[in-house]
């Protein structure tokens, strides 16, 4: 009889050809991972655009935001929650001037779903900005993923005591 797949076993998988999964699974010596939890890790970027820039990774491997279904709303909205607890430890109080959001393919340098956490926005680098303008093609932000997921959530239609998923 085949043993079920569970969130545990499917949370451990990883890709070994992947940095952020090596990273993730604590099995890159050279990242200081900032926070971390059972799903979630945060670092520092190595190629940081602003004062204050970090990824959030799931450590299960998930190739990018279009791999992602109206199932993973929660797992987004924990990485975005993960972000910000992040810039408050590092002491950002102003969170009007944050951006968080994920680079669209073929713009990824990393093929794991990642965060980017920016701040302040306003220091962002002028030779980098170009990389995360919101609502473009090569950047999109936990905002607008998050409307794109729910948009494209599976309607429920109430019929009696029947619920029908269209």
């Amino acid at each position: 009889m085949a043993r079920k797949k569970t969130y545990e076993d499917s949370r451990k998988e990883i890709d070994e050809t992947c940095i952020f999964c090596l990273i993730a699974d604590d099995r890159d010596e050279e990242t200081e991972v900032i926070k971390k939890n059972e799903e979630l890790v945060c670092f520092r970027d190595i190629s940081p655009a602003a004062p204050h820039h970090y990824l959030v990774v799931p450590k299960q491997h998930i190739h990018s935001c279009f791999s992602l279904h109206w199932g993973h709303i929660g797992l987004v909205k924990r990485m975005a929650e993960m972000g910000k607890a992040v810039l408050k430890d590092q002491g950002i109080t102003d969170m009007t001037d944050v951006r968080l959001g994920f680079h669209q393919p073929p713009y990824t340098s990393v093929d794991h779903l990642h965060l980017h956490v920016l701040a302040p926005t306003s220091q962002i680098s002028v030779h980098k900005e170009y990389k995360f303008i919101p609502r473009t093609d090569r950047f999109v932000t936990d905002e607008c993923l998050l409307k794109r997921l729910k948009d494209n959530a599976p309607k429920v239609s109430h019929l009696g005591s029947c619920m029908l998923v269209q």
